[in-house]
């Protein structure tokens, strides 16, 4: 095999050019809107001259046209400048405030016929934008693909790097391939294929897992047993049956001595909760160090191949309640502040397999080995078939004979040094190394007219719905109404959608598209001061993201409507975070849905510990990132980036007993920062009553909150629930935002004013049936930016 190994490297190697040529494409600028000589249908020179000159009479900065200029010429000489007019005036934020203002009549009079002439410009002219057309999977599309591939489950981050966010969403513009990211793809091909083919390799291999140092491990751990505390589940893939050794290293402090042992204590190995192993760990006798207390925790068990769950944790000791005026902290980590109460898991290492039985029968060899050869005479006619099926899967349209060749040779050429099943490991290697899997590729259309709009293929169709609503590879229902022609039809699409929204891959809405769009990302990288705030641990971080992710999937799965995320009666709680929120009669550590009460505290994103922590400074609340964070992410207009000579607010020029409304009037004052931060600060202020982790609060620095706010269309409310009566008031705000996150998110590319038509249209469309999640799916899979693409 060694030998194998090293020619498909070689294979590789000539393949290299090609691979990084395909990484380096860019597609070609997008092309501006053709002219359509249609003429204005309102009277806009009046309403600018009288409401806009103020602003917009001279060139602006960037060089653009003045709108008393462009307000006497047909709209669709500048159909861009037009749209970014719209959504100004969609949000009532053009004139400023403290201008003279038209009522609410005059502007609906000028925003509904811009947008009709808009409309009409995009209807004769489609600008369905293009995306690139080399489009490399990233991090979490290459894991997904695996798994609906090949029926196994990989840990994607342990084998690739984590893309760099651009414009939010980590697959837009994700086209480079270097050379050292080339190496990462084929070593893990080259792991890949070996486990799910399950071939042992020379020596047994080993994955250790290393628990977050700021975990607490006092209480139970959801999928453990009950009467269990701390440790961990780790669902993980043997590659073969055979016995694994599993090792445990108990957490120490900086003296290196094991934490919390103050007494014996018992430590369980299951797997598929079935106790494999029990250890007793007892105090070091007088004399003794630490170093030797955990060296007898390894146990060797017997695994049939495939994916299982093996835990480890303790035997939980009886414990007593309290007696304390003031909730005891929950967090035990931290050695000088809350020491661990009792021993924890630092890691758990797996080694093997050792004494190899067989291959075993995993999901893996089923999906893959779909027949076996009798004798030699059948093993190129079942190998064929065999390469075909997973080629079919993983290029995501049909295998061309063209296609087959390279596998084919690479299985004959490892067939004379091996088995059947290392000859098909070979093969599946290169096809998990094949730009046709590693990219999204939508090649332009032969024979269209440059600078012209086309409709995009079935297969593409079938990749783009896919890749959108599973962020993986299309399953074989799509794939055959795609060869049949059949996909597109409107009733069918829409049936398609249903039911991949219904399927349980669609949560990577949830864990994909909600976890980038609200940041929720970010968690992992936050970290509040300890001496401001001793009760933060990861399990309060990963409680947060927990919540927010129930509360969206109840949105999706649900089919509720979109605005429910903004207020909502309910919200899912544990005990742990329960406690944290202030909530009563809510115990363990499973999470459940919990109805509020009317003068609630929490409900809807506003209100969830995961927004209001990501959106906060590691000392304290920051109005100034709340606001912006609403500004950009729920009304999409964000505020433009301060200027460069501009100073940041620094804690220690003020005095410390000063509250965040009364700190930020440094920057209001400054005439630099009036426009921006009169725009954002009212916003985050009606937030004030939690603190940077989310906690609800009346006072601040012993002075009671003011949280008035307001928003820029000039609207004034006080507290979060004004906040989200003044969102809801206008909906059609928020639900195009969400639109062109989803957009932006299912085709790979930036939304842009070329776009704006069709996020219109979706919208209307979705508001008959009251903004339900699926109806805004549906409406914008069917738009022109979703089915259609424009040549270059």
């Amino acid at each position: 095999m060694q030998y194998e190994r090293s020619r498909f490297r070689s294979w590789i190697g000539g393949l290299m050019p090609l691979l990084l040529l395909a990484g380096g494409l860019i597609s070609a600028s997008r092309a501006t809107l053709q002219a359509a000589r249609q003429p204005s249908p309102v009277a806009l020179a009046p309403f600018v001259q009288q409401y806009c000159v103020a602003c917009h009479s001279s060139r602006n900065k960037s060089g653009g046209l003045g709108l008393d200029a462009l307000s006497k010429q047909a709209i669709d000489r500048h159909p861009e400048v037009w749209e970014r007019v719209v959504r100004q005036l969609r949000a009532r934020q053009m004139p400023p405030v403290d201008q003279k203002r038209p009522d609410e009549r005059s502007y609906e009079a000028v925003a509904v016929g811009l947008e009709s002439a808009l409309d009409r410009v995009a209807a004769a002219h489609p600008e369905p934008g293009r995306t690139e057309t080399f489009r490399r999977l990233n991090q979490t599309e290459y894991q997904n693909a695996i798994r609906d591939l090949l029926a196994l489950e990989i840990d994607g981050a342990a084998l690739l790097p984590r893309e760099t966010a651009s414009n939010k969403f980590d697959n837009v513009a994700v086209g480079d391939l270097s050379p050292a990211l080339m190496d990462r793809y084929l070593t893990a091909a080259q792991k890949i294929s070996r486990l799910a083919v399950g071939s042992p390799g020379r020596t047994p291999g080993g994955d250790t897992i290393r628990l977050p140092a700021d975990r607490t491990q006092e209480e139970h751990v959801p999928g453990l047993p009950i009467g269990t505390r701390g440790g961990t589940l780790i669902p993980y893939t043997f590659p073969s049956s055979g016995e694994y050794e599993v090792a445990v290293r108990l957490s120490r402090d900086r003296n290196e001595e094991v934490e919390g042992l103050h007494e014996p204590h018992e430590l369980e190995i299951l797997l598929d909760r079935e106790r494999r192993g029990l250890f007793t760990i007892r105090p070091p006798r007088s004399g003794e160090g630490h170093t030797q207390l955990d060296q007898h925790l390894k146990q060797r068990i017997t695994v049939t191949a495939g994916r299982h769950l093996l835990g480890v944790t303790f035997v939980k000791k009886p414990s007593t309640l309290q007696e304390t005026k003031r909730q005891p902290y929950l967090a035990h980590f931290n050695l000088h502040r809350h020491p661990r109460l009792a021993p924890a898991v630092f890691q758990v290492s797996i080694t093997g397999p050792y004494d190899v039985k067989a291959l075993g029968d995993t999901p893996s060899r089923r999906r893959i080995f779909i027949c076996r050869p009798k004798n030699s005479g059948e093993e190129d006619a079942c190998a064929r078939r065999i390469l075909s099926q997973l080629m079919r899967r993983a290029y995501r349209r049909p295998v061309a004979a063209e296609d087959l060749k390279t596998p084919l040779r690479l299985f004959h050429q490892a067939r004379t040094e091996g088995t059947f099943d290392s000859a098909i490991e070979m093969s599946l290697s290169a096809i998990l190394v094949s730009p046709s899997f590693l990219f999204h590729i939508e090649q332009d259309r032969v024979g269209a007219a440059l600078k012209t709009a086309y409709t995009i293929s079935e297969s593409e169709l079938a990749s783009r719905l896919s890749f959108f609503l599973w962020s993986s590879i299309p399953d074989d229902t799509l794939l055959t109404l795609a060869e049949h022609k059949q996909l597109s039809r409107p009733q069918v699409l829409k049936a398609q959608v249903r039911r991949m929204l219904a399927d349980p891959r669609a949560s990577t809405l949830v864990t994909n598209f909600a976890a980038q769009w609200l940041h929720l990302r970010n968690l992992d990288s936050v970290t509040p001061d300890l001496r401001l705030f001793p009760d933060f641990d990861d399990n309060l971080r990963q409680a947060f993201r927990q919540e927010t992710e129930l509360f969206f999937e109840s949105i999706l799965r649900e089919d509720r409507s979109v605005l429910d995320l903004l207020s909502a009666n309910y919200t899912y709680l544990n005990e742990r975070l329960a406690k944290h929120y202030g909530i009563a009669y809510v115990y363990g550590s499973r999470f459940r849905r919990v109805t509020l009460a009317d003068n609630r505290q929490r409900g809807g994103l506003l209100r969830q510990g995961s927004i209001l922590t990501v959106t906060s400074y590691a000392t304290r609340t920051s109005p100034v990132i709340r606001g912006k964070w609403v500004l950009e992410n729920l009304l999409g207009v964000p505020p433009p980036p301060p200027p460069d000579n501009v100073p940041a607010l620094k804690d220690n020029t003020v005095a410390a007993n000063l509250t965040g409304r009364e700190r930020l009037a440094e920057h209001r004052a400054n005439p630099a920062c009036r426009s921006c931060h009169s725009r954002m600060d009212p916003v985050g202020f009606s937030l004030e009553n939690f603190d940077a982790i989310g906690r609800w609060r009346e006072l601040e620095e012993g002075v009671k909150i003011n949280t008035s706010g307001g928003l820029p269309d000039g609207s004034q409310f006080n507290g979060v629930t004004g906040l989200e009566k003044a969102l809801r008031k206008r909906p059609e705000l928020f639900v195009r935002t969400l639109t062109e996150r989803l957009l932006m998110f299912g085709l790979g590319r930036i939304v842009d004013e070329k776009d704006a038509p069709a996020v219109r249209n979706i919208v209307r469309q979705a508001k008959v049936d009251n903004y339900r999640f699926s109806s805004l799916i549906v409406e914008i899979v069917n738009s022109p930016p979703f089915r259609m693409r424009k040549m270059p």
